[in-house]
């Protein structure tokens, strides 16, 4: 475990940052890969600071090249990547019958596409090495949908998708393939939302409190360990109960 490496994509904040941490102090070296620049390296400073060994990307999911590049840096630099957290994402939110074209593909481009393109590139690796983890990490409405998100509930949908497609492909090569589906999580995503959205929200978690975003880092930390080895196509629930 001690040389595993784990690329984060959209690890500069919220529940990339926190996973980035939680693989760090499990023993993973981390790849901190979004193209917010400066929050990247001071993500990788508190793994330093704690003793963790972490290099950042500056890494654009619009931009295949990108991809391709900083996979290719991250393996330059490590030798190898074992854990793929798909944790990138956007909103662009409005109602369907005036949604821009622009504000669609942006938001399908990043959570979908983006999370696609950046497993092409680590799975030949993984399948070489006959080991590998991936963890997509989806939502809550991508399962029960959302009024004003078309684009954003399209996208996290798909990523359950290719979860599951992606685990039968790989699974003979002893690659996992999850996705962790969180409900209303405490983020940057999610302050901006007025108080009585988030007041109907809380009205519909059972556990009558938002999570964390160590909740769901938790869950991806369980998903990419020896104990969760027969465990694949799996979408795992972190919600506090809002959806059953």
């Amino acid at each position: 475990m001690e040389n595993r490496v784990a690329f984060i994509t959209g690890a500069s904040r919220g529940i990339g940052r926190a996973t980035a941490l939680r693989l760090s102090r499990a023993g993973f070296r981390i790849v901190v890969a979004s193209p917010e620049v400066d929050n990247n390296e001071k993500v990788a400073e508190e793994i330093r600071s704690s003793g963790g060994t972490v290099m950042t990307l500056d890494f654009d999911l619009t931009s295949l090249d990108s991809i391709k590049q900083g996979v290719a840096a991250a393996l330059k630099e490590f030798g190898r990547i074992d854990v793929l957290v798909n944790n990138a994402g956007v909103t662009r939110d409005g109602l369907a019958v005036r949604m821009k074209p622009e504000d669609w593909q942006l938001v399908l481009q990043i959570n979908l596409s983006g999370a696609f393109y950046t497993a092409q590139q680590v799975l030949p690796g993984m399948m070489r090495e006959r080991w590998g983890r991936i963890v997509n990490i989806a939502s809550v409405v991508g399962q029960m949908g959302n009024a004003g998100q078309a684009n954003y509930v399209s996208s996290k949908a798909g990523i359950i998708g290719l979860t599951k497609a992606l685990a039968q492909e790989v699974a003979s090569r002893n690659i996992t393939v999850n996705a962790v589906a969180p409900g209303f999580i405490e983020t940057d995503m999610t302050a901006k939302l007025p108080q009585e959205v988030k007041d109907r929200m809380l009205a519909a978690v059972a556990l009558r409190r938002f999570g964390r975003p160590e909740d769901v880092a938790n869950a991806v930390n369980f998903l990419v360990s020896e104990e969760a080895a027969y465990i694949t196509g799996h979408v795992l629930n972190v919600n506090g109960g809002m959806y059953m």
